[in-house]
């Protein structure tokens, strides 16, 4: 049986294996990916990119490119809201195209605060730009056709054995750590023998049982759709709930809808996915129904561990979301981001113990909060059941469409600008960061209160020569200071150079805004974003001390 070594082995080539991969790799970190599948995903899946990932991917040095996929610059990315596609709109949230995205964000910088807006994406294709990025970095492999069968920690290393999906052939990987990013059916997960919390799947009218994934080819929909484009189209009448994502703004869909009491997945065809999608247009029109998928909705569950030992675990296998707010993806980038840089410390040499337990501190609660908003989007949506007049002509009709409308269009607003829930996670009791006692800002979805409080996203500026202060920061830790010339940042620096750790210095003492935001005279900021640490300049012992607690020692 053949064998291998490497620092890091991921099992699963989603979302969050291969961002984990992409972080590894631009930190010089051999890291194997094997998938059980042939290759990466082709279905769209989700559709939802937040701005938080596409900071993250900003940092990582390819957000425009992603930003260049999806819808036409200049479609709009609108939620609409109808009783059929050809039938009556009844509601809309209005938001912005991919190619008004750099302006935008700079003058919705009160409400985002960030450097990048969301964008509307099948996840499928950010997959294959992290897959294309991940294997183009030195020391980074990705396998597919190979399973995980088993593993064994051996206290100073993990011993992963695997096989070949089509030869059979055997295979053992041994490595420093091992990170389980294989879905909801985590065969690392199982072995490990943690179980999601959280309870059983919601019953709602919709997004609450058996869905079905219906993709279709249907350029005839612009002919027929009663109001303008949008990015998400959805229906609401007695008959058939639905919504139907716009893949490519020119004719390929995603039809998302629930089954009925009857309606049996095994006994599906293309032709029953077409009259289900028939039933949501409202009228008949050429189409193409080019594969389906069924998944279950109501699910708001979050593993209560995310490690055992040398063992880590992220996305599905440890949180699993209704697809409400879209956060499932962008929360499984979060976990990889997050332990990226601490696994690459750790394979270093220069963090502790805590840095790496400090993974599942962080991430678990972020983890139950954004499954639990999730779940509160799903019911908002899938609890409203509209009149029963909501298509008749006339004025009952009319006042239902009207009653709807305004309920749905506040909803869609709730659901899809959601700058607080995208951006303010924290990580408030965090072993590695160090508290200053100052009061947590609100969490709240529609609303974002930036806050270089320790433990949360470091505020977002641009700065006076029009950057972005994230273009700004180092790739690994940035050390902000407000007071220009000061020579004390030198006690840092050094520190730093003795633990060798990459420490950029950045003088901010000609941007007021950033000042008002970070209060304090210095603010470290980790390789995630996040800040660590803000005060005034510590002493020697309590320099050492700061870095002891930022790095786990």
């Amino acid at each position: 049986m053949a064998s291998q070594e490497v620092d890091i082995l991921i099992v699963g080539a989603g979302p969050c294996g291969l961002m984990l991969a992409n972080e590894l790799g631009q930190r010089g970190i051999r890291a194997r990916i094997v998938d059980q599948d042939s290759g990466v995903a082709t279905a769209p899946q989700a559709n939802a990119t937040q701005a938080r990932s596409m900071e993250h991917y900003r940092r990582l040095g390819f957000a425009h490119e992603i930003r260049q996929l999806g819808l036409p610059p200049d479609h709009p990315t609108d939620v609409a809201y109808f009783t059929t596609y050809s039938g009556y709109e009844i509601g809309r949230h209005r938001m912005p195209p991919s190619g008004d995205a750099d302006r935008i964000v700079r003058e919705l910088e009160p409400v985002w605060n960030a450097a990048e807006l969301p964008h509307r994406v099948p996840q499928s294709h950010v997959e294959n730009v992290l897959f294309e990025k991940a294997r183009a970095l030195p020391g980074i492999e990705i396998t597919f056709n190979w399973r995980a069968t088993g593993f064994e920690d051996r206290g100073g290393c993990v011993v992963t054995h695997l096989e070949h999906t089509q030869s059979g052939d055997k295979q053992s990987v041994t490595s420093k750590y091992l990170f389980g990013a294989d879905g909801g059916s985590s065969v690392v997960r199982k072995q490990l023998g943690i179980h999601y919390g959280g309870g059983d799947p919601a019953e709602r009218d919709f997004m609450g049982g058996q869905m079905l994934s219906i993709y279709i080819d249907a350029p005839a929909f612009y002919e027929k759709l009663v109001g303008d484009r949008a990015w998400m189209y959805w229906t609401f009448n007695r008959r058939r709930r639905a919504l139907l994502a716009s893949i490519d703004g020119k004719g390929k869909f995603v039809l998302q809808t629930q089954l009925r009491p009857g309606e049996d997945v095994a006994k599906m065809t293309n032709e029953d996915c077409g009259r289900l999608f028939l039933q949501a247009m409202g009228c008949d029109i050429p189409h193409e129904v080019t594969g389906f998928a069924a998944w279950l909705a109501g699910r708001a569950l979050a593993a209560d561990t995310f490690r055992r030992g040398r063992v880590f675990l992220g996305g599905d296998a440890v949180h699993l979301f209704t697809p409400t707010g879209g956060m499932g993806y962008n929360t499984a980038i979060e976990d990889a981001v997050n332990i990226g840089w601490k696994f690459a410390a750790a394979v270093k040499g220069h963090g502790g113990a805590k840095l790496l337990d400090s993974y599942e501190a962080e991430r678990q609660p972020v983890a139950v909060r954004n499954t639990r908003n999730a779940a509160g989007f799903a019911d908002s949506v899938g609890l409203y059941v509209p009149s029963p007049g909501i298509e008749d002509p006339g004025l009952a009709g009319e006042a239902a469409r009207k009653r709807a409308g305004a309920y749905l269009a506040n909803h869609g607003k709730n659901e899809f600008t959601i700058p607080g829930f995208t951006l303010g996670a924290r990580y408030n009791d965090s072993p590695v960061i160090i508290d200053d006692g100052s009061p947590r800002p609100p969490d709240i979805p529609t609303v974002y209160v930036p806050s270089a409080k320790p433990g949360g996203r470091a505020p977002h500026v641009w700065c006076t020569d029009g950057e972005s202060l994230f273009d700004k920061f180092g790739f690994e830790w940035t050390l902000l200071y407000f007071k220009s010339g000061d020579g004390d940042v030198g006690a840092f620096a050094e520190e730093a150079g003795r633990r060798e750790v990459e420490l950029k210095c950045l003088d901010l003492s000609g941007e007021p805004v950033a000042a008002d935001f970070y209060e304090q005279p210095y603010a470290l900021i980790r390789p995630d974003q996040v800040v660590a640490w803000r005060g005034a300049l510590p002493d020697g012992n309590d320099m050492k001390q700061l870095f002891d607690r930022v790095l786990g020692v």
